[in-house]
């Protein structure tokens, strides 16, 4: 007989993974850790393998937990559809959402959609900013949800992991650097974690950095990149033809991790509902939001 996959014990196995570990996911899911392990125990007996590890010192998912871990998603989503197409209850208000420019592309936008089919009645406003503003603004109440990058390390319990991504330092394979002279250096604004990255944390080279243009816009930043204007730092995904990445003479940049991070204050179901979409939404797992 086919074993049954329970929801329960799926979201159980999400959260662990959104919220980095038993413990915590327990904590979120208002029961106690014994009984979240009970639901992953079930589960590994329903399947017949062994989805966490249970050793100090190893990843927490196994290969198998994490081939779960992507269908688990997909079936919860679908579940949360099927259970709000069908309420009597429909959800309504304001959701106020901040996201960076490179989320405004693919797959979040197919997420906003569908969920404004959904639900009709509740308005989703939508601002552009970059992360630092967005998290600013989370823990000042004044938007409900955020979607935007942070360093790895400064990534919170509550945090829902999106994906993680490299950084590089970056020119136009045209551009020949003078090390005899400060680095031109293109830059996001002062808002932009990068830039203070670079500015206050990170070794610099020997004649240090010659900001040569300042500008918000990704599209621009990869426009300048692109016509030899200088060096910067961006996502991995952005190295091509016309980009390459460069290691020598600069600091190792850290990681970073695409987060949603539901402000403190906002506890509304189309709050709660509309973050479950997002999660729930496989091919908006990019990693490129900047």
């Amino acid at each position: 007989m086919t074993p049954k996959l329970d929801i329960g014990a799926l979201q159980a196995l999400c959260a662990i993974r959104d919220h980095g570990g038993v413990t915590r996911a327990a904590h979120h899911l208002g029961l106690s850790q014994s009984a979240v392990s009970h639901k992953i125990r079930r589960l590994e007996e329903g399947l017949g393998c062994t989805l966490l590890n249970r050793r100090p010192g190893q990843s927490v998912f196994t290969p198998e937990g994490e081939r779960l871990l992507h269908y688990a998603r997909r079936i919860l989503a679908i579940n949360n559809e099927a259970v709000a197409s069908l309420s009597t209850d429909p959800l309504s208000g304001l959701i106020r959402l901040g996201i960076t420019e490179q989320a405004t592309h693919g797959a979040l936008a197919r997420v906003l959609g569908h969920f404004t089919r959904l639900q009709p009645d509740v308005t989703v406003l939508t601002d552009v900013a970059q992360s630092l503003t967005i998290a600013t603004q989370l823990d000042r109440g004044e938007i409900d949800i955020g979607i935007f990058q942070i360093f790895r390390d400064r990534k919170r319990h509550d945090d829902l992991l999106l994906s993680e991504s490299e950084l590089v330092w970056a020119k136009s394979r045209d551009l020949e650097l003078d090390w005899q002279r400060p680095i031109p250096f293109l830059a996001f604004d002062d808002t932009c974690f990068y830039r203070r990255w670079v500015m206050e944390a990170c070794p610099l080279p020997p004649h240090g950095f010659s900001t040569v243009m300042r500008c918000a816009s990704l599209a621009g930043i990869l426009s300048a990149l692109k016509s030899g204007l200088g060096v910067t730092l961006i996502s991995a995904d952005h190295v091509g033809p016309e980009i390459e990445a460069i290691a020598d003479g600069f600091a190792p940049p850290p990681h970073v991790a695409t987060v949603v991070r539901v402000g403190r204050n906002a506890s509304s179901r189309a709050v709660q509902a509309l973050a479950r979409q997002i999660m729930g939404e496989e091919g908006y797992r990019s990693g490129k939001a900047a």
